[in-house]
């Protein structure tokens, strides 16, 4: 079974390892560890704000992640969505639940446009987030906040719903 969780420090061997093979490994992309400080401290990066960083595990594997980056204004940039190749597809699901999560959460908290940039070498991530909802744009339409990668060529954008929230039962009894 595939759980989707929130950051937790003891994985983080896991997601490195798995993220840097994707980039280089499977995609020859000249990226190091080095180049992704963010990956150094999860916490102070991503789960701040509005942000926050979710991990795909398969018992105690990490075959997943995806984070969500501040970017303020009630923006967002959607990062590190990577799945390991043995678990991508509409088969397994874990690439859509891993998204839904995102943008559940990004509905949730008051996030209005989620923003995402990747390389052109990533084909099966354009049409993922095309068919998911996601329209390109151009590099110019992204706001001046948004973090832009070297390696980035390729933007996407979606605007998010609101979500509906319940009023509690104090709030409705102060308005009699």
């Amino acid at each position: 079974m595939v759980e989707i969780v929130p950051y937790e420090n003891c994985y983080l061997s896991g997601i490195v390892d798995m993220i840097l093979s994707i980039q280089r490994d499977e995609f020859q992309i000249d990226i190091t560890l080095d180049d992704q400080p963010d990956l150094l401290d999860i916490p102070a990066f991503y789960q701040k704000g509005s942000g926050n960083f979710w991990m795909a595990l398969k018992g105690s594997e990490v075959i997943g992640t995806v984070s969500l980056l501040d970017i303020g204004g009630g923006k967002a940039a959607l990062r590190k969505m990577f799945v390991k190749q043995s678990f991508r597809g509409a088969q397994h699901g874990v690439a859509g639940c891993l998204l839904k999560t995102l943008l559940t959460w990004s509905s949730s908290i008051g996030i209005s446009d989620v923003y995402l940039g990747t390389t052109t070498a990533f084909l099966a991530a354009h049409r993922f987030y095309e068919k998911n909802g996601f329209l390109e744009i151009l590099e110019t339409e992204l706001p001046p906040s948004f973090p832009k990668m070297s390696v980035d060529t390729k933007f996407y954008r979606q605007m998010i719903k609101p979500s509906y929230v319940l009023p509690k039962r104090a709030d409705l009894e102060g308005k009699k």
